[in-house]
């Protein structure tokens, strides 16, 4: 029986390089030759969540939200817009981090779906994350002497939000190779805006685990930091900022490492894509960007 996979992603009416990364890593995933389709499907943009599987032949679907946290999105629209109609938020048992997948029928096509968590909290992602910062320092033996802040948006409305963060925090100290590792948030303590009050090591990688570069990630973070007064004219990589250099990476959704993260979602859920794997971290391994760098 053939498989499709398809990778779901929130887009923007108003930012037009906010789907960049969702297409960037479909392709990808498309030249690994493991699905005998690749689709992208949209909240914001076409094909909506609500169309794409009718946009798929296959009788056997992978889906994969292209999503940091679980909770809203991946929880209720991503099932309610595919039809879902089976799917229970319980189905993942997971503890905010731990969702890996529930086979489900669409109802309006008779599709069999294999409903993928969020490649934000899959393990992988923390490889992403240090591959981030080997692509903006230019060191793939990034860490001895470097502290590392993995930054989110953090919100009093869902608390995986911020659990993504610090599970990947945690995950990555445990590689111990940076001297410090930090999560950092947006709208809740400990702030970026003050990144430079946490850590002794003169060089900081602020990493921010958001899909695609936009309003936060190029505008509000940037100048939050103390980067640059003005997001407009830019800024250096690194800034000296309170004594210390700040190489900040940019969002880790750019990072074409991700396409491998999106193929370890599937295999989770049984897709037969072992050797695509090797093939996409093959690939990409180089520490260039798939998209903006």
């Amino acid at each position: 029986m053939e498989e499709a996979i398809v990778v779901v992603a929130h887009g923007s009416h108003l930012n037009a390089g906010s789907s960049a990364p969702t297409f960037a890593h479909a392709d990808t995933v498309r030249a690994a030759d493991a699905f005998a389709e690749v689709r992208e499907g949209f909240w914001k943009e076409e094909p909506s969540f609500r169309e794409v599987l009718r946009t798929v032949d296959a009788e056997e679907v992978y889906v994969v939200p292209l999503f940091i946290s679980e909770g809203y999105f991946t929880e209720q629209v991503i099932p309610r817009e595919l039809r879902l109609e089976e799917w229970d938020e319980n189905a993942w048992e997971s503890d905010g981090t731990s969702a890996t997948h529930a086979t489900l029928t669409a109802a309006d096509t008779g599709q069999t779906v294999h409903y993928c968590g969020p490649v934000g909290t899959h393990d992988a992602m923390s490889d992403v994350i240090v591959q981030r910062a080997e692509s903006v320092t230019g060191d793939p033996d990034v860490g001895d002497g470097f502290g590392l802040a993995v930054v989110g948006h953090g919100t009093e409305r869902n608390e995986n939000s911020a659990k993504a963060i610090e599970y990947h925090a945690d995950r990555i100290r445990a590689m111990d190779r940076f001297d410090e590792v930090r999560p950092l948030y947006m709208d809740e303590d400990p702030e970026v805006d003050d990144v430079t009050d946490f850590f002794e090591s003169e060089d900081i990688v602020v990493v921010p685990l958001f899909i695609a570069d936009g309003y936060h990630t190029n505008e509000d973070i940037p100048e939050d930091m103390g980067l640059t007064d003005d997001y407009r004219t830019g800024w250096e990589t690194p800034a000296e900022v309170d004594g210390h250099r700040v190489w900040y990476s940019g969002a880790v959704g750019t990072e074409a490492l991700m396409a491998d993260v999106i193929l370890e979602r599937a295999a989770d859920a049984g897709a037969d894509v072992d050797d695509a794997i090797e093939r996409v971290r093959e690939r990409t391994s180089s520490g260039e960007s798939a998209v903006g760098d």
